[in-house]
């Protein structure tokens, strides 16, 4: 390899490695966004950042559409005082240029159905690059972490 082409090889790497990062920095934002709109109850910006085939399977098992949370959130059938990932916690991993996973601990306090809950878990994101942008296609929580 001749120095001109390794120094265009090298330019390449570093410019892909810095799209990778810009990308990681844009999905870690964009699921804090979508953090903050659940706790919102804010369906239109959860529209806008699911994907159209987005599950969520939950620590008992359960699976949840995005038609699902979309409707709940509609409905306001949770309250939410508290939906946050715990700072520090959140991690993005990238696999190759369009698919990120992101993994935090979140921590939940609301009320449903008259029964209020508090809760930590850790979830799992999965983010997919469409032409409309990145969009949250699979998500996995787990069950509730001890208290302690």
């Amino acid at each position: 390899m001749t120095r001109t082409a390794a120094a265009a090889a090298a330019a390449l790497a570093l410019s892909a490695g810095a799209a990778q990062a810009d990308d990681a920095a844009t999905v870690a934002a964009l699921d804090v966004q979508y953090q903050a709109a659940v706790k919102a109850n804010d369906a239109e910006t959860m529209a806008k950042i699911l994907h159209p085939q987005m599950i969520l399977v939950v620590g008992s098992g359960a699976v949840i559409t995005r038609d699902d949370l979309l409707s709940e959130s509609r409905k306001q059938t949770i309250a939410y005082e508290v939906q946050d990932e715990e700072p520090g916690s959140q991690t993005v991993r990238m696999f190759g240029a369009d698919t990120a996973v992101v993994t935090a601990k979140l921590r939940l306090k609301y009320v449903a159905g008259g029964k209020a809950f508090d809760r930590t878990l850790w979830f799992s994101d999965t983010y997919v690059r469409t032409a409309d942008g990145w969009r949250y296609a699979f998500g996995q929580a787990s069950l509730a972490l001890p208290q302690g």
